[in-house]
């Protein structure tokens, strides 16, 4: 069995502090002559015990792709369930032994195993005890502030997808199934991309973003309304990039669109030709923004 080093977390939204603890893990890994590898949970913990789940950040494969971005090629991610989440903190580390853990990296406030009991001391202790390596780093800060998810999910739920990013150190990333929607785009000359947004995934403020947009190895730039269309009395969320300088049949296909850029709030207009016009210069000020 090939020997590793586990990076420990949910890495929602891989931000610069994930990407801190990634870096040591593959640093480790190369000194050791093991492979980096990475855990991680399919839904946010909290889903099992709170009312209020915090959305995801990223959606798992979105999660699992930027994990691999940074250099962490093997990924388990661990279903949250009564019986995993009650493993007691020892026994959750000596299943990580039996799958080839040589060391480990974590977060100094990272918590695991039953009830959180499992602290960074612990798992420091623990690695000494096995005679293993064992990283622990403090948090990353901006501006004096330390990154948090939290606070990365409050900046996109306002729209503010450039200080978001600032943090993630990456442009932020929605994935989506191209569905059947109205269609009323098509009759202006403006035909969008209606996306299925898994639910527990956020969405970020009502508005329009300039985007990359990426599917079958091709990437676009693209003007992506977020919100439920006022001007066309819609009643329900929706993300729809308009694709720059594309053509064809996207459905059924799934794509990721890169947020890079808020334009402005979502509004009612008057008339369709008036939403026409607002949308062909939000084109406009795309096409200036990637330059």
């Amino acid at each position: 069995m090939k020997e590793k080093i586990f990076a420990l977390g949910f890495f929602d939204g891989v931000h610069l502090g994930h990407q801190a603890l990634l870096r040591e893990c593959v640093r480790l890994a190369k000194q050791r002559g093991a492979q980096p590898a990475a855990i991680t949970f399919d839904r946010h913990p909290a889903a099992l015990f709170a009312e209020k789940v915090p959305a995801l950040i990223n959606a798992t494969e979105d999660r699992q792709a930027l994990l691999q971005r940074y250099g962490v090629g093997e990924i388990h991610t661990l279903p949250v369930t009564r019986e995993v989440m009650s493993t007691p903190w020892r026994a959750f580390l000596e299943q990580l032994l039996g799958l080839g853990a040589v060391g480990f990296v974590c977060g100094e406030d990272f918590r695991f195993g039953h009830m959180g009991e499992g602290t960074a001391e612990k798992l420091r202790a623990f690695c000494e005890e096995q005679g293993l390596p064992c990283v622990i780093l403090p948090d990353e800060t901006v501006d004096g502030k330390r990154i948090s998810s939290t606070q990365i999910r409050e900046l996109l739920e306002a729209g503010d997808v450039a200080k978001a990013n600032r943090l993630l150190g990456h442009p932020h990333i929605l994935s989506g199934t191209v569905v059947p929607g109205r269609q009323l785009g098509r009759t202006i000359g403006i035909p969008t991309a209606n996306l299925h947004i898994p639910e527990e995934v956020l969405t970020p403020g009502f508005g329009v973003y300039a985007c990359r947009v990426c599917f079958d190895g091709q990437e676009f730039m693209a003007v992506t309304n977020v919100g439920n269309r006022p001007t066309v009395n819609g009643h329900h969320v929706t993300v729809e990039p308009w694709i720059l300088d594309f053509s064809g049949d996207l459905y059924g296909k799934n794509i990721r669109l890169e947020f890079h850029e808020f334009l402005r709030p979502e509004r009612k207009f008057d008339s369709l030709e008036d939403l026409k016009a607002a949308i062909s210069e939000n084109a406009r000020q795309t096409r200036d923004y990637f330059g």
